[in-house]
């Protein structure tokens, strides 16, 4: 009698172990086909403003009315204040020409400013400009960006790093992926609505990343815009800001005569 219990005990468990293994399967099953919809936009231009065709464009946000923007090369690298609608420089701060200036953000009444290679970034007052210190990472500099709680940086990788913005420590990173396809040569960063909006260098396109994933969520495809049409190979497409308070999207690239405020437009075939 106890043994014929144990071997209705033992069918049982078995039966158990199969069900649960059938159901991981079909879970694991049903993920694979149902795959994230990345949404695809193209993009319509609202406004054109003038952009000074010499600025190397590294980084760019929005505030308080004015345009901040960190231009490239060593010897032309700078921070500057810009008057959105006639794209005067009202205020401007070079660096010493041993730095190639990168990605900046606002954090509160400071700017943050990264360089490419020096491993070094620079932390400014965001009223007069006036140097207040500097911090050091260990990867290049691309773009930063502020979500309100953390840095957010890339370095030309796939990678995201979060560092904390009093201390600049690394507390996190994301590997930025669209499903099982890796992003690399993630550049210029802007956090706008609880996504990171990022060029991918040397393309037309941008992606709009889940910063807690890393998963990008939409491709944004901004080719045939007549800045694009720049001789020169290294004018690409780079920088973005977002006016939040009038829900305003502009984006410009290296040495491009424009700014241009956007409006994004689903695309119903795309074509990726």
């Amino acid at each position: 009698m106890k043994k014929s219990l144990v071997i209705a005990v033992l069918f049982i468990v078995i039966i158990l172990v199969i069900s649960a293994s059938l159901l991981i399967i079909i879970n694991n099953n049903n993920s694979q086909a149902s795959p994230l919809t990345v949404i695809h936009y193209t993009y319509a231009i609202v406004n054109t403003y003038p952009h000074d065709p010499n600025a190397f464009t590294e980084g760019l946000t929005y505030a308080d009315g004015f345009l901040y923007e960190s231009t490239g090369l060593n010897g032309e690298s700078s921070l500057r204040q810009v008057n959105l609608t006639t794209g005067v420089v009202e205020q401007q701060v070079n660096l010493d020409s041993q730095y190639f200036g990168e990605g900046m953000t606002i954090v509160n009444n400071t700017i943050d400013q990264l360089t490419w290679e020096s491993h070094i970034g620079f932390i400014y007052n965001k009223t007069t400009f006036a140097l207040l210190g500097n911090f050091s990472f260990t990867t290049e500099g691309w773009g930063l960006t502020f979500d309100g709680k953390h840095l957010i940086m890339s370095d030309g990788t796939s990678n995201l790093y979060f560092l904390n913005p009093t201390t600049f420590a690394r507390t996190g990173q994301v590997q930025v992926h669209d499903g099982n396809t890796t992003i690399v040569n993630i550049n210029e960063l802007e956090y706008i609505n609880g996504d990171v909006y990022a060029n991918i260098w040397q393309t037309n396109t941008i992606a709009i990343i889940n910063p807690q994933t890393g998963q990008v969520k939409a491709w944004i495809d901004l080719s045939g815009l007549p800045s694009e049409k720049n001789s020169n190979p290294n004018a690409v497409l780079n920088g973005i800001a977002y006016d939040q308070i009038n829900d305003r999207l502009f984006i410009t690239g290296k040495d491009w005569p424009n700014i241009y405020q956007i409006k994004l437009v689903p695309q119903t075939n795309p074509t990726s």
